[in-house]
Protein backbone atom coordinates (compact mmCIF):
# COMPACT_ATOMS: atom_id res chain seq x y z
CA UNK A 1 0.00 0.00 0.00
CA UNK A 2 1.41 3.54 -0.94
CA UNK A 3 -0.34 6.62 0.46
CA UNK A 4 1.17 9.56 0.63
CA UNK A 5 -0.76 11.10 3.09
CA UNK A 6 -0.47 15.55 3.97
CA UNK A 7 -1.82 17.01 6.94
CA UNK A 8 -1.97 20.43 5.97
CA UNK A 9 0.46 22.14 8.48
CA UNK A 10 3.56 20.25 8.86
CA UNK A 11 7.35 21.53 8.94
CA UNK A 12 10.06 18.52 8.23
CA UNK A 13 10.19 15.97 5.84
CA UNK A 14 9.42 12.67 7.66
CA UNK A 15 11.32 10.26 4.82
CA UNK A 16 14.00 11.94 6.94
CA UNK A 17 12.16 11.82 10.24
CA UNK A 18 13.36 9.08 13.45
CA UNK A 19 11.86 5.57 12.39
CA UNK A 20 8.99 5.44 14.68
CA UNK A 21 7.11 8.18 12.33
CA UNK A 22 7.59 5.66 9.51
CA UNK A 23 6.50 2.76 12.22
CA UNK A 24 3.05 4.58 13.11
CA UNK A 25 1.95 5.37 9.15
CA UNK A 26 2.77 1.76 8.51
CA UNK A 27 0.50 0.82 11.23
CA UNK A 28 -2.14 2.35 9.54
CA UNK A 29 -0.90 1.62 5.98
CA UNK A 30 0.53 4.40 4.92
CA UNK A 31 3.71 4.42 3.15
CA UNK A 32 5.28 7.65 2.43
CA UNK A 33 6.19 8.07 -1.13
CA UNK A 34 8.01 11.04 -3.08
CA UNK A 35 5.12 12.98 -3.12
CA UNK A 36 4.90 13.15 0.42
CA UNK A 37 8.49 14.97 0.49
CA UNK A 38 6.67 18.10 2.13
CA UNK A 39 5.34 16.41 5.05
CA UNK A 40 6.66 18.44 7.93
CA UNK A 41 6.92 16.65 11.29
CA UNK A 42 4.51 19.26 13.74
CA UNK A 43 2.40 19.04 12.09
CA UNK A 44 2.04 14.99 11.54
CA UNK A 45 2.31 14.90 15.59
CA UNK A 46 -0.77 17.17 15.76
CA UNK A 47 -2.80 15.69 12.90
CA UNK A 48 -2.52 12.35 14.73
CA UNK A 49 -2.72 13.18 17.85
CA UNK A 50 -6.09 15.01 17.40
CA UNK A 51 -6.94 12.34 15.62
CA UNK A 52 -6.24 9.66 17.85
CA UNK A 53 -7.27 11.51 21.04
CA UNK A 54 -10.87 11.55 19.56
CA UNK A 55 -10.96 8.40 18.31
CA UNK A 56 -9.70 6.18 21.74
CA UNK A 57 -11.83 9.13 23.98
CA UNK A 58 -14.90 8.64 22.39
CA UNK A 59 -14.24 4.61 22.68
CA UNK A 60 -13.44 4.79 25.70
CA UNK A 61 -16.39 6.74 27.16
CA UNK A 62 -18.43 4.39 25.19
CA UNK A 63 -16.65 1.60 26.69
CA UNK A 64 -16.88 2.82 30.11
CA UNK A 65 -20.74 3.23 29.89
CA UNK A 66 -21.48 -0.42 28.51
CA UNK A 67 -19.47 -2.14 31.24
CA UNK A 68 -20.31 -0.04 33.86
CA UNK A 69 -24.30 -1.02 32.46
CA UNK A 70 -23.71 -4.74 32.23
CA UNK A 71 -24.23 -6.96 35.15
CA UNK A 72 -21.23 -7.93 37.51
CA UNK A 73 -20.53 -11.55 35.80
CA UNK A 74 -17.08 -11.73 35.12
CA UNK A 75 -17.38 -13.84 31.78
CA UNK A 76 -19.63 -11.55 30.63
CA UNK A 77 -17.71 -8.21 31.14
CA UNK A 78 -14.94 -10.27 29.62
CA UNK A 79 -16.65 -11.41 26.53
CA UNK A 80 -17.89 -7.46 26.34
CA UNK A 81 -14.11 -6.28 26.37
CA UNK A 82 -12.58 -8.66 24.58
CA UNK A 83 -15.29 -7.85 21.58
CA UNK A 84 -15.74 -3.96 22.21
CA UNK A 85 -11.24 -4.36 21.87
CA UNK A 86 -12.00 -6.29 18.24
CA UNK A 87 -14.29 -3.85 16.94
CA UNK A 88 -12.49 -0.43 17.64
CA UNK A 89 -9.22 -2.05 16.72
CA UNK A 90 -10.14 -3.73 13.55
CA UNK A 91 -10.24 -0.73 11.23
CA UNK A 92 -6.45 -0.03 11.92
CA UNK A 93 -5.70 -3.78 12.36
CA UNK A 94 -7.12 -3.74 8.55
CA UNK A 95 -5.37 -1.42 7.02
CA UNK A 96 -1.95 -2.79 8.11
CA UNK A 97 -2.58 -5.99 7.16
CA UNK A 98 -3.77 -5.14 4.38
CA UNK A 99 -0.53 -3.70 3.58
CA UNK A 100 1.13 -6.91 3.82
CA UNK A 101 -1.53 -8.77 1.61
CA UNK A 102 -4.75 -7.89 0.64
CA UNK A 103 -7.13 -10.92 1.73
CA UNK A 104 -10.43 -12.24 3.19
CA UNK A 105 -8.96 -11.26 7.00
CA UNK A 106 -7.71 -7.84 5.84
CA UNK A 107 -11.04 -7.10 4.14
CA UNK A 108 -12.99 -8.47 7.12
CA UNK A 109 -10.79 -5.96 9.76
CA UNK A 110 -11.79 -3.72 7.59
CA UNK A 111 -15.47 -4.29 7.08
CA UNK A 112 -15.85 -4.50 10.97
CA UNK A 113 -13.90 -1.14 11.66
CA UNK A 114 -15.66 0.75 8.80
CA UNK A 115 -19.20 -0.04 10.03
CA UNK A 116 -17.93 0.23 13.92
CA UNK A 117 -17.58 4.11 12.78
CA UNK A 118 -21.11 4.21 12.38
CA UNK A 119 -22.05 2.44 15.81
CA UNK A 120 -19.56 4.52 17.16
CA UNK A 121 -20.93 7.86 16.33
CA UNK A 122 -24.72 6.84 17.26
CA UNK A 123 -23.73 4.86 20.52
CA UNK A 124 -22.15 8.56 21.61
CA UNK A 125 -24.75 10.23 20.84
CA UNK A 126 -27.33 7.50 22.75
CA UNK A 127 -24.32 7.84 25.65
CA UNK A 128 -24.44 11.24 25.94
CA UNK A 129 -27.58 11.69 25.94
CA UNK A 130 -28.74 9.38 28.77
CA UNK A 131 -26.01 11.36 30.66
CA UNK A 132 -27.51 14.33 30.59
CA UNK A 133 -31.04 12.53 31.51
CA UNK A 134 -28.80 11.55 34.18
CA UNK A 135 -27.60 14.64 35.18
CA UNK A 136 -30.78 16.78 34.91
CA UNK A 137 -32.59 14.10 37.44
CA UNK A 138 -29.63 15.12 39.60
CA UNK A 139 -30.71 18.69 39.72
CA UNK A 140 -34.52 18.13 39.79
CA UNK A 141 -35.31 14.53 39.96
CA UNK A 142 -37.38 13.06 37.74
CA UNK A 143 -37.33 9.30 37.74
CA UNK A 144 -39.89 7.00 38.28
CA UNK A 145 -39.74 5.38 41.79
CA UNK A 146 -39.65 1.92 39.40
CA UNK A 147 -36.10 2.71 37.88
CA UNK A 148 -34.60 4.37 40.84
CA UNK A 149 -35.65 1.22 42.86
CA UNK A 150 -34.37 -1.35 40.04
CA UNK A 151 -31.68 0.80 38.98
CA UNK A 152 -29.39 -2.11 37.49
CA UNK A 153 -31.89 -3.40 35.71
CA UNK A 154 -32.96 0.32 34.19
CA UNK A 155 -29.54 0.74 32.86
CA UNK A 156 -29.81 -2.84 31.24
CA UNK A 157 -32.47 -2.80 29.43
CA UNK A 158 -31.06 1.37 28.34
CA UNK A 159 -27.70 -0.19 26.72
CA UNK A 160 -30.15 -3.16 25.46
CA UNK A 161 -32.45 -0.78 23.57
CA UNK A 162 -29.87 1.90 22.64
CA UNK A 163 -27.84 -1.45 20.97
CA UNK A 164 -31.15 -2.32 19.18
CA UNK A 165 -31.86 0.46 17.71
CA UNK A 166 -28.44 1.51 16.85
CA UNK A 167 -28.04 -1.74 15.03
CA UNK A 168 -31.51 -1.09 13.33
CA UNK A 169 -30.41 2.52 12.23
CA UNK A 170 -27.11 1.86 11.08
CA UNK A 171 -28.48 -1.70 9.38
CA UNK A 172 -30.87 0.51 7.43
CA UNK A 173 -28.10 2.84 6.64
CA UNK A 174 -26.28 0.03 5.14
CA UNK A 175 -29.06 -1.48 2.74
CA UNK A 176 -29.58 2.69 1.91
CA UNK A 177 -25.90 3.05 0.97
CA UNK A 178 -26.32 0.48 -1.71
CA UNK A 179 -29.32 1.18 -3.13
CA UNK A 180 -28.25 4.50 -5.70
CA UNK A 181 -31.40 6.60 -7.03
CA UNK A 182 -31.48 8.42 -10.09
CA UNK A 183 -31.55 12.50 -9.94
CA UNK A 184 -32.45 14.16 -12.78
CA UNK A 185 -31.75 17.87 -13.49
CA UNK A 186 -32.99 19.74 -16.36
CA UNK A 187 -31.27 23.32 -17.33
CA UNK A 188 -31.28 25.69 -19.73
CA UNK A 189 -28.39 27.43 -21.41
CA UNK A 190 -28.34 30.42 -23.20
CA UNK A 191 -25.68 29.99 -25.89
CA UNK A 192 -25.74 27.51 -28.86
CA UNK A 193 -23.77 24.72 -28.81
CA UNK A 194 -22.47 23.66 -32.48
CA UNK A 195 -24.96 21.35 -34.40
CA UNK A 196 -26.82 20.26 -30.99
CA UNK A 197 -29.34 21.59 -29.42
CA UNK A 198 -28.85 19.08 -25.84
CA UNK A 199 -26.44 17.39 -23.70
CA UNK A 200 -27.60 14.33 -21.54
CA UNK A 201 -25.04 14.03 -18.77
CA UNK A 202 -24.34 10.95 -16.78
CA UNK A 203 -22.47 13.02 -13.41
CA UNK A 204 -21.25 10.68 -10.79
CA UNK A 205 -18.91 12.07 -7.92
CA UNK A 206 -17.51 10.16 -4.79
CA UNK A 207 -17.52 6.75 -5.96
CA UNK A 208 -14.50 5.72 -3.45
CA UNK A 209 -13.23 2.61 -4.99
CA UNK A 210 -11.22 0.24 -2.81
CA UNK A 211 -12.14 -2.50 -0.09
CA UNK A 212 -15.33 -1.18 0.74
CA UNK A 213 -16.74 0.04 -2.72
CA UNK A 214 -15.58 -3.01 -4.78
CA UNK A 215 -16.86 -4.49 -8.46
CA UNK A 216 -20.01 -5.79 -7.68
CA UNK A 217 -21.31 -1.90 -6.14
CA UNK A 218 -19.26 -0.33 -9.42
CA UNK A 219 -21.01 -2.73 -11.91
CA UNK A 220 -24.50 -1.35 -10.48
CA UNK A 221 -23.48 2.03 -10.71
CA UNK A 222 -22.17 1.76 -14.03
CA UNK A 223 -25.45 0.09 -15.38
CA UNK A 224 -26.92 2.99 -13.86
CA UNK A 225 -25.24 5.57 -15.79
CA UNK A 226 -25.24 3.86 -18.99
CA UNK A 227 -29.32 3.13 -18.48
CA UNK A 228 -30.21 6.96 -19.24
CA UNK A 229 -27.64 6.73 -22.75
CA UNK A 230 -24.83 9.76 -21.83
CA UNK A 231 -24.15 11.69 -24.34
CA UNK A 232 -21.16 12.08 -21.49
CA UNK A 233 -20.31 10.70 -18.22
CA UNK A 234 -18.55 13.02 -15.81
CA UNK A 235 -16.39 11.58 -12.52
CA UNK A 236 -16.24 14.62 -10.28
CA UNK A 237 -13.43 13.17 -8.38
CA UNK A 238 -12.64 10.59 -5.72
CA UNK A 239 -13.09 7.49 -8.04
CA UNK A 240 -10.24 6.01 -5.46
CA UNK A 241 -10.87 6.08 -1.67
CA UNK A 242 -7.21 5.81 -0.91
CA UNK A 243 -4.86 3.21 -1.77
CA UNK A 244 -4.52 1.82 -5.61
CA UNK A 245 -3.93 -2.05 -4.34
CA UNK A 246 -7.41 -3.61 -4.04
CA UNK A 247 -8.64 -1.33 -7.12
CA UNK A 248 -5.76 -3.13 -9.06
CA UNK A 249 -6.21 -6.43 -6.95
CA UNK A 250 -10.09 -6.65 -8.40
CA UNK A 251 -9.35 -5.05 -11.66
CA UNK A 252 -12.15 -2.62 -11.17
CA UNK A 253 -10.77 -0.82 -14.19
CA UNK A 254 -12.34 -3.60 -16.51
CA UNK A 255 -15.46 -2.43 -14.78
CA UNK A 256 -14.85 1.18 -15.54
CA UNK A 257 -14.62 0.39 -19.01
CA UNK A 258 -17.92 -0.63 -19.59
CA UNK A 259 -19.07 2.96 -18.89
CA UNK A 260 -20.60 3.75 -22.40
CA UNK A 261 -21.33 7.48 -24.18
CA UNK A 262 -21.35 9.63 -27.38
CA UNK A 263 -18.73 11.75 -26.09
CA UNK A 264 -16.25 9.07 -23.91
CA UNK A 265 -15.86 9.32 -19.87
CA UNK A 266 -14.22 12.35 -18.23
CA UNK A 267 -12.64 12.95 -14.58
CA UNK A 268 -11.05 14.90 -12.54
CA UNK A 269 -9.33 14.32 -9.25
CA UNK A 270 -10.27 14.96 -5.76
CA UNK A 271 -8.46 14.86 -2.82
CA UNK A 272 -8.69 10.93 -2.32
CA UNK A 273 -6.95 10.76 -4.96
CA UNK A 274 -4.30 12.53 -3.71
CA UNK A 275 -4.04 10.97 -0.63
CA UNK A 276 -3.61 7.54 -2.23
CA UNK A 277 -1.09 9.27 -4.97
CA UNK A 278 -2.77 11.70 -7.90
CA UNK A 279 -0.31 10.60 -10.38
CA UNK A 280 -0.54 6.69 -10.15
CA UNK A 281 -4.52 7.20 -9.70
CA UNK A 282 -4.78 9.17 -12.84
CA UNK A 283 -2.19 6.73 -14.60
CA UNK A 284 -4.87 3.80 -14.07
CA UNK A 285 -7.88 5.65 -15.16
CA UNK A 286 -6.30 6.68 -18.27
CA UNK A 287 -5.01 3.06 -19.41
CA UNK A 288 -9.20 2.26 -19.00
CA UNK A 289 -10.36 3.96 -20.85
CA UNK A 290 -10.79 7.17 -19.13
CA UNK A 291 -9.84 11.28 -19.96
CA UNK A 292 -8.77 12.81 -16.77
CA UNK A 293 -8.93 16.65 -16.75
CA UNK A 294 -6.17 18.11 -14.92
CA UNK A 295 -6.50 22.30 -15.00
CA UNK A 296 -6.96 21.84 -18.96
CA UNK A 297 -9.96 21.83 -21.00
CA UNK A 298 -11.45 20.56 -24.08
CA UNK A 299 -14.03 21.48 -26.99
CA UNK A 300 -15.71 18.62 -27.59
CA UNK A 301 -17.19 18.05 -31.42
CA UNK A 302 -17.10 21.74 -31.90
CA UNK A 303 -19.86 22.19 -29.53
CA UNK A 304 -19.26 22.89 -26.10
CA UNK A 305 -16.03 23.23 -23.73
CA UNK A 306 -15.26 20.87 -21.06
CA UNK A 307 -12.95 22.10 -18.40
CA UNK A 308 -11.38 20.02 -15.54
CA UNK A 309 -9.82 21.52 -12.09
CA UNK A 310 -7.52 19.83 -9.88
CA UNK A 311 -8.40 19.15 -6.35
CA UNK A 312 -8.22 21.95 -4.17
CA UNK A 313 -6.31 19.99 -1.73
CA UNK A 314 -3.37 19.98 -4.54
CA UNK A 315 -1.80 22.72 -2.84
CA UNK A 316 -1.60 21.04 0.32
CA UNK A 317 -0.46 17.66 -1.05
CA UNK A 318 2.27 18.56 -3.61
CA UNK A 319 2.93 22.57 -2.60
CA UNK A 320 1.50 23.67 -6.13
CA UNK A 321 -1.16 25.85 -6.80
CA UNK A 322 -3.87 25.05 -8.79
CA UNK A 323 -4.67 26.92 -11.70
CA UNK A 324 -6.91 29.95 -11.93
CA UNK A 325 -10.00 29.04 -14.17
CA UNK A 326 -9.52 32.04 -15.89
CA UNK A 327 -5.92 30.85 -17.59
CA UNK A 328 -7.66 27.13 -18.37
CA UNK A 329 -10.14 28.99 -20.01
CA UNK A 330 -7.85 31.05 -21.74
CA UNK A 331 -8.34 31.16 -25.26
CA UNK A 332 -11.51 29.16 -26.17
CA UNK A 333 -14.11 30.47 -27.78
CA UNK A 334 -16.38 32.44 -25.07
CA UNK A 335 -19.51 31.87 -27.17
CA UNK A 336 -19.90 27.92 -26.40
CA UNK A 337 -21.56 26.69 -23.50
CA UNK A 338 -18.75 26.19 -21.06
CA UNK A 339 -18.93 22.91 -18.66
CA UNK A 340 -16.78 22.58 -15.93
CA UNK A 341 -15.73 19.97 -13.29
CA UNK A 342 -14.53 20.67 -9.66
CA UNK A 343 -14.17 18.02 -7.04
CA UNK A 344 -14.99 20.17 -4.11
CA UNK A 345 -17.94 23.05 -4.24
CA UNK A 346 -15.52 25.93 -3.38
CA UNK A 347 -14.91 29.48 -4.59
CA UNK A 348 -17.92 29.14 -6.49
CA UNK A 349 -17.36 33.09 -7.78
CA UNK A 350 -14.63 32.24 -10.05
CA UNK A 351 -16.57 29.77 -12.10
CA UNK A 352 -19.36 32.90 -12.00
CA UNK A 353 -16.38 35.24 -13.18
CA UNK A 354 -14.97 33.24 -15.49
CA UNK A 355 -18.45 32.90 -17.16
CA UNK A 356 -19.15 29.41 -16.40
CA UNK A 357 -22.47 27.78 -17.51
CA UNK A 358 -22.11 24.56 -15.59
CA UNK A 359 -20.24 23.46 -12.68
CA UNK A 360 -20.73 19.95 -11.17
CA UNK A 361 -18.88 18.60 -8.05
CA UNK A 362 -19.20 16.46 -5.20
CA UNK A 363 -16.96 15.72 -2.20
CA UNK A 364 -19.53 17.31 0.55
CA UNK A 365 -21.91 13.34 0.38
CA UNK A 366 -24.40 15.67 2.02
CA UNK A 367 -23.15 14.79 5.30
CA UNK A 368 -23.20 10.99 4.63
CA UNK A 369 -24.61 10.33 8.25
CA UNK A 370 -27.09 12.20 10.41
CA UNK A 371 -27.10 14.69 12.07
CA UNK A 372 -24.02 15.28 10.47
CA UNK A 373 -25.92 16.51 7.02
CA UNK A 374 -27.65 19.20 8.81
CA UNK A 375 -24.33 21.02 9.12
CA UNK A 376 -22.99 20.31 5.74
CA UNK A 377 -24.94 23.84 4.18
CA UNK A 378 -23.26 26.22 6.95
CA UNK A 379 -19.92 24.84 5.88
CA UNK A 380 -20.27 24.67 1.99
CA UNK A 381 -21.53 27.36 0.15
CA UNK A 382 -23.63 24.99 -1.68
CA UNK A 383 -23.71 21.65 0.95
CA UNK A 384 -26.11 19.77 -1.96
CA UNK A 385 -28.25 19.80 -5.34
CA UNK A 386 -28.80 22.74 -7.73
CA UNK A 387 -28.28 26.58 -7.62
CA UNK A 388 -28.02 29.49 -9.96
CA UNK A 389 -25.65 32.96 -9.34
CA UNK A 390 -26.12 34.59 -11.36
CA UNK A 391 -26.18 32.94 -14.93
CA UNK A 392 -23.75 30.06 -13.79
CA UNK A 393 -25.68 26.72 -13.04
CA UNK A 394 -24.29 24.85 -10.01
CA UNK A 395 -24.71 21.14 -8.96
CA UNK A 396 -23.01 19.67 -6.01
CA UNK A 397 -24.12 15.88 -5.82
CA UNK A 398 -24.40 13.87 -2.58
CA UNK A 399 -22.51 10.90 -4.44
CA UNK A 400 -22.82 7.52 -4.87
CA UNK A 401 -20.92 6.01 -2.56
CA UNK A 402 -19.25 6.19 1.18
CA UNK A 403 -16.36 7.41 3.07
CA UNK A 404 -15.50 5.30 5.96
CA UNK A 405 -18.72 3.69 7.29
CA UNK A 406 -21.08 1.47 4.16
CA UNK A 407 -23.54 3.36 5.89
CA UNK A 408 -25.95 6.62 4.87
CA UNK A 409 -28.36 7.55 7.14
CA UNK A 410 -28.79 11.28 6.40
CA UNK A 411 -29.73 11.19 2.38
CA UNK A 412 -29.64 8.57 -0.69
CA UNK A 413 -26.70 7.81 -2.94
CA UNK A 414 -27.08 9.16 -6.59
CA UNK A 415 -25.90 9.09 -10.05
CA UNK A 416 -27.01 12.34 -11.69
CA UNK A 417 -28.80 13.22 -15.10
CA UNK A 418 -28.10 16.85 -16.11
CA UNK A 419 -30.29 17.20 -19.08
CA UNK A 420 -29.22 20.00 -21.06
CA UNK A 421 -30.53 22.48 -22.77
CA UNK A 422 -28.84 24.95 -25.39
CA UNK A 423 -31.33 27.84 -26.21
CA UNK A 424 -28.83 30.14 -27.75
CA UNK A 425 -29.15 30.94 -31.92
Amino acid sequence: MSIPYHPPFLQKDLTEGPPAHRLILSSLGIKITSEGNNMRTAGFIIFFSIFFTIYGSVNFYIFIRGYQALPVKPLLRNTYVILFLVVSLSFIAGRFFEKVSICPFSDACIWIGSIWLAFMLYLFLAVLFFDMLRLANRIVPFYPPYITAHYDTAKLVAAASVFAVTSTLVLAGFINARSPRLTTVDLTVDKKAGNITSLNIALITDIHLGTIISNSRLACIVDLANGIKPDIILLAGDIVDEDLAPVIEKNMGGTLRLLKSRYGTYAVTGNHEYIGGAARAVRYLEDHGITVLRDRSLVIDGSFILAGREDLSMNRFTGVKRKELSRILEGLDAALPVIVMDHQPSRLHEAVSAGVDLQVSGHTHQGQLWPLNRLIDSIWEIGYGYRQIDSTHFYVSCGVGTWGPPVRTGNRPEVVQVRLRFSGK
